[in-house]
């Protein structure tokens, strides 16, 4: 690989991986306000009135800085990618320009009216713009996920006389069969970040003794939404996500799994260290013939391993696709764990005076985030060497002017001015959430279970 390529793809993965931190918890987040809203609708309390006011600030943050980071991928795909923009800009051009068009003004057009609206329109009006704010980020991620979609199983094109691809049936593109599961499982993923962070403020309100009945609301919530999220994660929309993977890409499928050979009766590595060179997997910890089950539902199924694949369509980096693949199924797994526990604590009466899960569930809120960059990681890298699966390899796809040093001073001057976004999100969040969602009333830390609001 010619540096200016590892450069040009380090800039992308660097940026986009950044910035979707920030559209993880919007989309999360959006679905949890239309029920603090439905709530406050349905019941004319203020309590919930107030709940809703206080996310939507933290939603506005996060919008905000999606916003700002997200507008630098956009233009690498003319300074960095050009010849993939001009090879498939007839296709991926169609739900980018939709997602602008349709979705983003959607869902800032709606922002505006919860934030500044507040309280010169009704709370039937404030709780119809919270469902056209959800409406509009989960339309964002689908216009998205589908040209990410197209990517990795390409339909509904034409091939022109130049060479250079076009739609030619935008139902056929916005209908991918590859993006059913992938959209499920990763709004999924998005749900159960919003109910990490939720809980994880709340048990942090819990444990410095302030705002205990919104504290209460934030726990309750988040726990019980992070629950079902967390198992609708690995199944059915984590399972199906493999299957098709296995479908389509089983040189990916191979890969992640560690499958360097043709078995019937393959078995699910759980932990291990893959060895390129000699085609194994060092110290391994097994589950016999797992992996022919969960993908072919027959113990002794038939699973294609790397052998079966020529040497050059393997991914380029099989160490950190393995690593990711299980870094992410590893912290699903945990995140099911701590919300499952937080769930028979809540249930039993015990959750909210229990200082050790509420440390837990505090320090746990990086957890959905790592897990989700893998998973990106996971099917970024598993695509590879392909930019377009099957049509355009990555090599081919780079802008040919660009060269190394180039792309690496803009690398350096992202990853710059990155840390300075970050650092100044972290301290506007953390402003926001020691103001809190009223006044501080003084309560005593790990107050004695009440509960009218929780």
């Amino acid at each position: 690989m010619s540096s200016a390529l590892m450069y040009d793809r380090l800039q992308f993965a660097a940026t986009a991986s950044f910035h979707y931190l920030f559209p993880q918890l919007t989309m999360g987040l959006a679905l949890l306000l239309v029920y603090f809203r439905t709530r406050a609708l349905a019941t004319g309390d203020d309590h919930f009135h107030r709940v809703s006011r206080f996310w939507t600030k933290i939603f506005a943050l996060s919008f905000a800085f999606g916003v700002v980071t997200g507008i630098p991928l956009e233009f690498q795909f003319g300074t960095n990618w050009a010849k993939f923009s001009n090879f498939a800009g007839g296709v991926i051009g169609q739900t980018l320009a939709m997602e602008g068009l349709f979705a983003f003004f959607l869902e800032s057009s709606f922002l505006g009216i919860l934030l500044f609206g507040d309280p010169r329109f009704s709370r039937k009006m404030l709780w119809f713009a919270t469902v056209m704010l959800f409406l509009g980020s989960w339309l964002s991620g689908y216009f998205i996920l589908a040209t990410n979609a197209w990517m990795q199983h390409p339909v509904a094109y034409s091939v022109a006389d130049d060479g250079r691809l076009f739609v030619n049936s935008l139902w056929g593109l916005l209908t991918n069969p590859w993006l059913f599961w992938q959209f499920a499982h990763n709004m999924t993923a998005a749900l159960v970040t919003g109910a990490f962070v939720v809980t994880a403020c709340g048990a942090f309100y819990l444990l410095s003794g302030q705002y205990h009945e919104y504290a209460k609301t934030f726990v309750k919530t988040g726990v019980m939404v992070g629950s079902l999220a967390t198992v609708l994660m690995a199944f059915p929309t984590g399972h199906e996500n493999a299957r098709q993977v296995f479908e389509h890409q089983p040189v990916k499928g191979a890969a992640f799994e560690g499958l360097f050979k043709t078995e019937r009766g393959a078995g699910m590595t759980l932990v291990g260290q893959p060895n390129v060179e000699t085609m194994t997997i060092d110290n391994p910890l097994t589950i016999p013939d797992a992996l022919s089950f969960l993908v072919y539902e027959d113990l002794y199924a038939q699973v294609k391993g790397l052998d079966a694949f020529p040497r050059e369509l393997w991914p380029d980096n099989l160490p950190l696709l393995y690593y990711s693949y299980h870094i992410m199924a590893g912290l699903g797994t945990i995140l099911i764990g701590i919300m499952g526990l937080a769930l028979l604590w809540l249930l039993s009466g015990r959750l909210f005076t229990s200082t050790w899960l509420l440390w837990a569930l505090m320090l746990a809120v990086p957890f959905p985030y790592i897990a989700t960059t893998a998973g990106w990681m996971t099917a970024e890298l598993g695509r590879q060497p392909w930019l377009v699966y099957g049509l355009l390899r990555t090599a081919e796809g780079a802008s040919p002017l660009v060269h190394s040093g180039n792309a690496l001073f803009t690398l350096l001057g992202f990853l710059g001015i990155y840390l300075v976004l970050g650092l100044l999100f972290l301290f506007l969040v953390a402003e926001t959430i020691r103001h809190g969602p009223t006044e501080p009333p003084h309560t005593p830390a790990v107050p004695e279970p009440s509960g009218s609001h929780a």
